[in-house]
């Protein structure tokens, strides 16, 4: 049996508790249409990085069709937990396994070509002769006109992204995961190749193993189009008390490029009653908070953000919680 205990909000199997359907998480359903679009993201607090790999997929889900293509260009998962980490990096292989394969252009009719032309005779016989309609005396010639519609092949065009969920989750488990391929410069979201750009799915995504709120990481320097943080508040509320949660929105609010977005997810004061009994020192530090989640818009409006807008409530049943963004001024 596991010793294991989550004082971090370092769940293992976390995403396996929280019901979300295939690959698509509620929370980022919240969120306006073109959040993530060719963005630099950061996701505090990522743990097995199921949504991390999500906002940087390029696919569309056959599974779950109303799901965003989010698309980023570029997105960092941090957690403090390293085997959380690792089993992120498993999971960003995982999920490339089960996109469809490429398909190339030539299987995709141009669409002014008559789709006979791309069907072979595969008979062996001399085509047959057409019979010559008699067309009898004063009957019009001319055909009615033929709907715009109608003029194209009437095939649904390839998808330029691939596929999501297209091979079953058995094909990994029997087969193991898919080789990722090289990288290849030039190559961007949706082309096709032997290899995949810097910022298409899975060469975009990374993570790092590190306590963000103490420490910086490399891709800091640069900054953020958009932070998430999604039910990690409560953690560093507890262990950092009102000073550190502080800090905290301060390091955001620094890391983000002006006009940057956050996204939070912050748990309920009622929730902290059960994280109190994990450690003697969660059930101390609890003792000496007075900030409250429902004030923490306040914290970030004098930290320099504009907002809250509220997105409404992702999750189900203990999981359903507000989703907040903000906008660094």
């Amino acid at each position: 049996m596991s010793s294991h205990i989550p004082i971090h909000g370092n769940y293992h199997g976390y995403y396996a508790k929280r019901p979300s359907p295939h690959l698509s998480d509620t929370r980022l359903r919240l969120l306006p249409a073109g959040t993530f679009t060719n963005a630099t993201v950061l996701d505090v607090g990522c743990n097995e990085g199921w949504v991390t790999c999500e906002i940087g997929l390029n696919g569309h889900d056959e599974l779950a069709p109303e799901a965003q293509v989010y698309g980023a260009a570029k997105v960092v998962g941090v957690d403090i937990d390293e085997s959380l980490v690792e089993a992120a990096w498993r999971r960003r292989r995982a999920v490339w396994s089960l996109q469809a394969p490429p398909t190339t252009s030539t299987t995709t009719l141009h669409p002014t070509e008559p789709r006979a032309a791309a069907e072979p005779n595969i008979s062996d016989s001399p085509p047959k002769k057409k019979r010559k309609r008699t067309v009898p005396k004063n009957t019009p010639t001319t055909q009615a006109p033929v709907p715009p519609a109608t003029q194209q092949h009437d095939a649904d065009p390839v998808p330029d992204l691939p596929a999501r969920a297209y091979f079953p989750a058995s094909c990994l488990h029997e087969f193991g995961p898919q080789p990722i391929p090289p990288s290849i410069k030039g190559e961007v979201q949706g082309e096709r190749g032997s290899g995949r750009g810097k910022t298409a799915f899975p060469h975009n995504v990374s993570f790092r193993a590190a306590d963000w709120t103490a420490t910086d990481i490399p891709e800091d320097k640069a900054g953020y189009d958009v932070i998430v943080v999604f039910s990690l508040t409560k953690w560093i509320h507890l262990h950092a008390l009102d000073t550190g949660l502080t800090a905290f929105f301060q390091k955001l609010h620094r890391v983000l490029r002006p006009g940057g977005t956050l996204v939070l997810e912050p748990q309920p004061w009622e929730s902290y009653t059960k994280a109190r009994r994990m450690s003697p020192t969660l059930k101390e530090n609890y003792s000496k908070l007075l900030l409250r989640p429902e004030g923490f818009g306040e914290v970030l409006r004098e930290v320099g953000f504009a907002g809250p807008v509220r997105m409404g409530c992702g999750g189900e049943g203990g999981f359903e919680r507000p989703v907040h963004v903000y906008t660094k001024l």
